[in-house]
């Protein structure tokens, strides 16, 4: 799994004009699933995002973790989070998992997140044609694949 995290001060995702998602302070999280991720990733995520420390302390020093502050969370598939662009100049999506493999997965990180976070996560709509808004806070944004863990 490669998720692309966003440090937010509000963020929505909009569907067909509707607004299917939305948070204030906390995370946006892009995350693209291939074939090969299983529980142990999603499990490993879910631990690295709830924890990372990139929200600031009373001095103003990234030392708190989205858990810390009550920041809230929104999830959006993101299937080109695996594109391949070494060959020509239209990227490959071989690496991204099909739907039907995807979605299980997809659902199973969200209702983790959830369960960690102990509120309800708010989502995009997987394989929808989604319009992501945020106010990208810092900017900090950080990408993390639980296949290359550094």
């Amino acid at each position: 799994m490669r998720v692309v995290l966003q440090r937010v001060s509000s963020a929505s995702v909009t569907v067909s004009e509707k607004i299917v998602g939305e948070i204030q302070k906390g995370l946006l999280v892009l995350v693209g699933i291939e074939d090969a991720d299983t529980q142990e990733d999603i499990d490993w995520l879910v631990t690295k995002i709830t924890q990372l420390r990139i929200f600031g302390d009373a001095n103003d020093i990234m030392n708190l973790s989205v858990e810390e502050v009550n920041g809230d969370v929104l999830v959006v598939s993101q299937f080109t989070l695996h594109a391949a662009t070494k060959k020509g100049n239209r990227p490959s999506y071989i690496k991204a998992a099909r739907p039907e493999v995807a979605i299980p997965i997809y659902e199973k990180f969200v209702t983790t997140l959830e369960h960690k976070l102990g509120k309800k996560v708010p989502t995009g709509i997987f394989g929808a044609d989604m319009k992501v808004a945020l106010l990208n806070d810092g900017p900090v944004t950080i990408v993390i694949d639980s296949k290359n863990k550094e």
